[in-house]
């Protein structure tokens, strides 16, 4: 601040008798607020526009992030690839090989008959054998093998029976004859009083963590579905995925899985090719409605593991409607782990098609998404929450779609998640590369939702402007979360209540400008930050003093205008190598190119800083920066680029209103006067015009420039404007007349070109509504008459009558201040009124008492100087 202090010294201008000297009174609120008018301005510009993806997928062609560093969009995903059993852990061990090689049994010729019968094995081998087939039976049930690598009992049958010898007595009832009935037939006996064995061995076996709960077939109620089936698999499966200390089922439940659950699963079992897919979506429905009905949501049913079971094979079928159904039914069912990341795989392949939309409208699936966060541990399973949270940021894309996850709390929802990622990452480091591809869906689904209005106050509520900031400071080498971050910002700092909360986050102001200087070149992140900037530094002393003061700031903006100008001077050099001269004409009045909607957003935020006094003063003094506007003038027209032309000659108008010793405008003033006369002065664009008299009206303090309009005829120009009925046209071009009519010399050109009679029909046109204009036109005729003699000579006689009359009128109260010209707002109505009290009154007065004294031949009265 002290730098900002030391260039405060300022040229001081001896006071003079007429309007457009300094001034050493104190201003009034009135005075500032014409002084602003006429000089400084908060520069306004459209929002970076933000493009809709054309193909949806967890990251965009514009990413960051490499193949090989990303998940997967695309994938595979089948009935095989969901797990048998949702409890088993998704790691995988294999077992170390048997000690013992398997036999195989072959039949014996038929000219030796039978083999003698073998004593029975010692029970120490018998105790071996079983217990080797009760380990492979618990690394199952643990998730040691795959679902495909547990043998079936059957196949166990066959392996045991050729690794045991049998005894004679296994062999009752004749089971001992013809054992064989041809070549490759195995013996039947031999099998049944095996699989007995098998089956009551490991109805004694017990999972960890499940007491002496018997997990085997005759732990499965006798009207299970599935107790047809030998697969002890497929029954453990029906019994421990309910919980892990699962109770056998009441009586109640038994009767109502067999007369209400069992009919609805075998209508889905079946799978033939004629599949009647609206037929198997309405059982779907019809299951989850009656397993609510009865309580069985959640894993609160016994054989939660058959109807998950059934579920998964038809996954098979294809079928996006039907997709959603299953999805809906397995998440309703509380899956986890590897299937959990599965069934949002599979939502997230459906939400791909931008035409599913409409399918998930319906039946609950927004509420069964949003679930998938309110775990106790929804980090724990980040993969399933990558692929959740990508089918939510499809949706958000679609209007009708947001607003309905909006009113379920998305914004809370995704703003709670994002502070435990950020809780996780401040603790240690574990999930943040995951949480980063987390991220990008998430800032990608909040940058939706900024869109609607609705949104803002929940933003607000929820300190979700604060939770950003800390991913920005996270992540702020990551350029795709950085880039949606930045879009979050760009839309929401378009409003006052957020802009203002934004620039309470201290933090971001440092962020903000890391970002410039890490991302410099990234174009659709910096456009977005400067823009945001910009809104921060339009209203906001505070914002401006607090990133000015930060370290290499306005270095940091200058390097940043550097490297675009540069761009943008190479980009029109290819352009015009590439295109012919006709083609260019074609290309008049186009939007500005990226590189240019930089220079734009760049060129406001210096304007707004320069806003602040202090900074502005110092800011004027930057000869690297007044280098860097004339150069944007130099290089491009009007034509090629409106915004760009009136933003830069706005920032010089902003800068030339400090009149500081060694300005850099003051240095380059003359050519700066130039660029404006031949650049903006003399194009179609009234807009432009409009600027460049603005910038005349600041430079033209100093006598070098006054000349300089003079012979140019620039103050023809200006008289000519005042035909434009435009109020601030008219304001910026009597701005400049003011203060050529500071010299004696230059006050006949009111004279030429009818400039007297212009400014009585602009002080009769725009007098009721705008009195400052009024009070402008007084003041150029106040300086203009300082020699007066005769008011009739000095006027003209209907002239003069003229003005008597609309000064008479205006100076009574009652017809100035007509509540029907002024309005009907309370606050406008009372700035209205102090600006004729404070601005109009007094100078008229004085002018019309000057008129109707010399009009009388009376001795005129002196002006109190300024």
């Amino acid at each position: 601040m002290e730098r900002m202090q030391s260039s405060m010294t300022k040229k001081p201008i001896k006071a003079q008798n007429v309007f457009g000297g300094s001034t050493s009174h104190r201003k009034t609120s009135a005075e500032i607020i014409s002084e602003a008018r006429s000089s400084l301005r908060i520069l306004k510009t459209q929002r970076p526009f933000t493009p809709k993806d054309d193909q949806r997928k967890l990251f965009g062609p514009t990413s960051s992030r490499t193949p090989e560093n990303r998940p997967p969009s695309a994938f595979s995903l089948h009935a095989r690839s969901f797990e048998g059993s949702d409890s088993r852990p998704l790691s995988v061990t294999r077992l170390t090989p048997l000690g013992h090689k398997s036999k195989i049994l072959t039949p014996f010729p038929k000219d030796e008959g039978p083999p003698l019968p073998k004593p029975p094995l010692d029970p120490l081998e018998i105790k071996r054998v079983s217990n080797a087939r009760a380990r492979l039976f618990k690394a199952a049930s643990q998730g040691s093998l795959p679902l495909d690598k547990v043998i079936h009992p059957k196949e166990k049958v066959k392996r045991l029976n050729s690794e045991v010898s049998l005894n004679d007595k296994d062999f009752s009832d004749g089971a001992d004859k013809n054992i064989f009935d041809n070549e490759n037939t195995q013996c039947r006996g031999a099998a049944k009083i095996l699989s007995d064995r098998m089956i009551k061995s490991e109805g004694s076996l017990t999972r960890p963590g499940s007491g002496s709960e018997q997990i085997g077939q005759n732990s499965m109620p006798s009207s299970s579905p599935c107790s047809t089936e030998p697969s002890n698999l497929q029954s453990r499966s029906g019994s421990s995925s309910g919980s892990r200390t699962c109770e056998r089922e009441t009586e109640e439940e038994t009767l109502y899985w067999d007369t209400k659950i069992q009919p609805i699963l075998r209508e889905l079992e079946p799978l033939s090719s004629d599949i009647d897919v609206e037929q198997l979506c309405k059982t779907c429905y019809l299951l989850h409605c009656t397993l609510e009905e009865g309580n069985m949501l959640g894993k609160m049913c016994k054989r939660r593991g058959i109807l998950l079971k059934t579920l998964y094979k038809l996954v098979d079928i294809g079928s996006d409607q039907l997709s959603l159904q299953l999805a809906k039914l397995i998440l309703s069912l509380k899956v986890s782990g590897k299937n959990l990341l599965n069934v949002c795989k599979l939502m997230f392949k459906v939400s791909r098609t931008e035409n599913n939309d409409s399918l998930f409208q319906n039946d609950g699936i927004l509420d069964c998404l949003l679930d998938v966060f309110s775990g106790p541990d929804p980090l724990g399973n980040i993969d399933a929450l990558l692929y959740c949270m990508g089918t939510i940021k499809f949706l958000s894309g679609n209007m009708a779609l947001l607003k309905n996850l909006l009113n379920k709390g998305l914004v809370e929802t995704l703003v709670q998640l994002t502070k435990q990622i950020n809780d996780a990452n401040k603790e240690s480091d574990t999930y943040f590369s995951s949480s980063g591809h987390l991220l990008v869906q998430v800032t990608a689904t909040l940058r939706n939702l900024a869109d609607l209005p609705q949104s803002r106050s929940r933003f607000l509520s929820t300190g979700a402007l604060l939770e950003l900031c800390v991913v920005l400071e996270q992540h702020i080498n990551d350029k795709d979360v950085c880039t949606n971050v930045a879009r979050i910002f760009s839309k929401l700092s378009v409003y006052n209540d957020c802009c203002c909360a934004l620039s309470e986050c201290s933090s971001c102001y440092q962020l903000f400008l890391v970002i410039l200087q890490r991302h410099r070149k990234k174009q659709d992140i910096v456009v977005r930050v400067v823009f945001t900037l910009g809104n921060m530094t339009a209203k906001n002393n505070v914002a401006r003093e607090e990133f000015y003061k930060l370290e290499h700031s306005v270095d940091t903006l200058l390097s940043v205008f550097q490297i675009y100008h540069e761009l943008d001077i190479k980009a029109k050099s290819t352009l015009q190598k590439m295109q012919r001269k006709r083609e260019m004409d074609e290309c008049k009045n186009q939007k500005p190119s990226e590189v240019g909607d930089v220079l734009i957003k760049l060129m406001r935020v210096i304007a707004n800083l320069s806003i602040h006094t202090e900074i502005g003063s110092a800011l004027a003094l930057n000869q690297d920066c007044m280098d860097l506007l004339i150069k944007v003038l130099e290089c491009t027209s009007v034509d090629e680029c409106e915004e760009l032309m009136i933003n830069a000659a706005a920032t010089i108008n902003n800068l030339s209103y400090y009149q500081v010793k060694n300005s850099a405008v003051g240095a380059k003033q003359l050519h700066i006067a130039e660029l404006m006369m031949k650049k903006l002065l003399l194009c179609n664009n009234m807009d432009a015009i409009l600027e460049a008299a603005r910038v005349f009206g600041n430079i033209s303090r100093s006598k070098e420039i006054r000349d300089f309009i003079v012979q140019k005829n620039v103050d023809r120009f200006m008289i000519t404007l005042l035909d434009a009925k435009h109020q601030d046209v008219c304001f910026s071009a009597c701005g400049v007349l003011i203060n050529l009519t500071v010299d004696k010399s230059k006050r006949t050109i009111l004279k030429q070109d009818g400039g007297i009679k212009k400014l009585i029909d602009c002080l009769r046109d725009f007098g009721p509504i705008d009195w400052q204009l009024a009070s402008l036109v007084c003041k150029t005729l106040w300086n203009y008459s300082e020699k007066i003699t005769s008011a009739v000579l000095c006027f003209g006689e209907k002239e003069t009558n003229e003005l008597l009359e609309l000064l008479s009128a205006y100076l009574d109260e009652e017809i100035a201040l007509d509540p029907a010209k002024s309005g009907t707002d309370e606050g406008l109505v009372e700035f209205h009124r102090a600006c004729w009290e404070s601005e109009f009154v007094p100078v008229a007065q004085q002018l019309l008492h000057r008129i109707q004294c010399h009009h009388t031949h009376l001795e005129a009265l002196p002006f109190p100087t300024q």
